[in-house]
């Protein structure tokens, strides 16, 4: 019986990896959900370095950024071309708000 256990849980793994492959796909489909993901590769600390002279604070963080590296890597496997797309936009969209706050002040 151990055969059969390991071959259902092997399918179940693969039924698993299949469907949350999908899930990322459709999340990376439009400008919201690459927005959701990259605000979590942000505040996983992906683009900044973590180090801190508390080596229990940098630990912690380097745990988060860990965590978000593995995200950016599945993207990557997954949709490369979503990476691209989602890096683009942000930096659109910081530029905007950028020129919003520019234009903010110049209304005083």
């Amino acid at each position: 019986m151990d055969a059969l256990d390991d071959a259902a849980a092997e399918a179940k793994a693969k039924r698993r990896e299949k469907q949350d492959a999908e899930d990322l796909r459709w999340l990376l489909s439009g400008p919201r959900g690459r927005r959701i993901v990259f605000r979590d590769l942000e505040d996983a600390g992906v683009f900044r370095a973590v180090f801190n002279t508390n080596a229990m604070t940098m630990a912690f963080a380097e745990g988060r950024r860990n965590q978000g590296l593995q995200k950016l890597a599945r993207l990557m496997a997954i949709n490369p071309d979503a990476y691209a797309t989602m890096v683009k936009e942000n930096q659109d969209d910081d530029a905007r708000n950028f020129d919003d706050a520019a234009d903010d002040q110049n209304d005083d």
